[in-house]
């Protein structure tokens, strides 16, 4: 967990839900999940570098038990090279993907979402 300056306008929670991200014009796509997410933007640990401010597909499943999941695009604004401790000589990439158009209804949902996280977490 990075433990630096939060510059973000909107704050973001750690929560994990599957995401589905694709580049833009590009029928292969990841599967992971997310490690926080807010109403800006997501970050996700992948297994490669999507290149920065590469163009996006996302869909995201919150698993909130509201239906449907939010498809949306983003863009890439940012990523960090990381060593894979699972695989030797392997790399990964965190990531920070920010949201671009995204829906009044995805956005409710993310707030509601992280203020709830952001609730829970200031009890521990």
């Amino acid at each position: 967990m990075w433990n630096g300056i939060d510059r973000r306008k909107f704050p973001r929670a750690y929560f994990k839900c599957v995401i589905n991200i694709s580049r833009k014009n590009s029928p292969e796509s990841i599967v992971t999940h997310t490690e926080n997410i807010g109403i800006g933007g997501i970050c996700v640990i992948i297994p490669e570098d999507l290149g920065l401010f590469r163009g996006v597909n996302l869909e995201v499943e919150l698993q909130d038990g509201a239906a449907g999941n939010i498809v949306t695009s983003g863009t890439v604004v940012w990523v960090v090279k990381k060593h894979d401790h699972k695989r030797s000589g392997g790399m990964i990439y965190d990531t920070g993907i920010e949201f671009i158009d995204l829906p009044a209804e995805a956005k409710a949902r993310i707030t509601k979402i992280v203020e709830a996280q952001l609730k829970k977490d200031s009890v521990k």
